[in-house]
């Protein structure tokens, strides 16, 4: 079984480019033009154990905004993309995951029907890392959610420090994803009753 993936898009905004193999070890490299959004998704790759590679740049010099929903499109194709006709997954995986004081639940069902529900409330004050809103993280989500064609619910429980929060996060949908991609060796075909996911 060949779970892996490339897409490109390049529109007058962005340009990405970006390889995933879902049954990696964990191994990343990653140039998305914004630092701290390079970091979390090493940490998905990494603690999902599934391979990825990002080349992506876009207009941050007017905003963030445009290339981070883009790569949520892009990540959300590459998944689907991967993941074929989904014969023998387990298609649901949930991960609850510390950093420091901040935890954070990532539940996910491969089930064709995006939807998200994104619970995250940081702290007053804590609206920004460097300059990135952490508000577009629910757009990036949002994007791979829709492209994906995933049920997605992330609930952050408690944390102080942004940071923190979003490295639990996305600690938490690696992990959680890792599960819901996995081949089951009870489960024929399709995981649905319907016979179609």
């Amino acid at each position: 079984m060949n779970r892996k993936a490339t897409v490109a898009r390049k529109t007058k905004e962005t340009d990405i480019k970006l390889s995933i193999n879902l049954d990696g070890r964990g191994d990343y490299k990653i140039n998305t033009s914004i630092p701290f959004v390079d970091h979390m998704l090493s940490l998905m790759s990494k603690h999902g154990h599934i391979d990825l590679k990002v080349e992506a740049k876009g207009d941050i010099e007017v905003d963030y905004h445009h290339l981070m929903e883009d790569i949520g499109i892009v990540l959300g194709e590459a998944i689907k993309k991967a993941l074929g006709e989904k014969l023998q997954i387990r298609r649901y995986g949930d991960a609850a995951t510390p950093m420091d004081e901040s935890l954070a639940q990532v539940i996910i069902d491969l089930s064709g029907r995006p939807y998200l529900v994104y619970k995250v409330r940081p702290p007053r004050g804590a609206l920004q890392i460097q300059s990135l809103g952490v508000s577009l993280f629910e757009d990036f989500f949002r994007a791979l959610t829709n492209h994906s064609e995933m049920n997605l619910h992330i609930l952050l429980h408690y944390g102080r420090d942004p940071h923190h929060i979003f490295e639990a996060i996305f600690k938490a949908f690696g992990r959680a994803l890792r599960t819901a991609v996995e081949i089951h060796p009870k489960t024929r075909g399709i995981p649905s009753t319907k016979g179609s996911l």
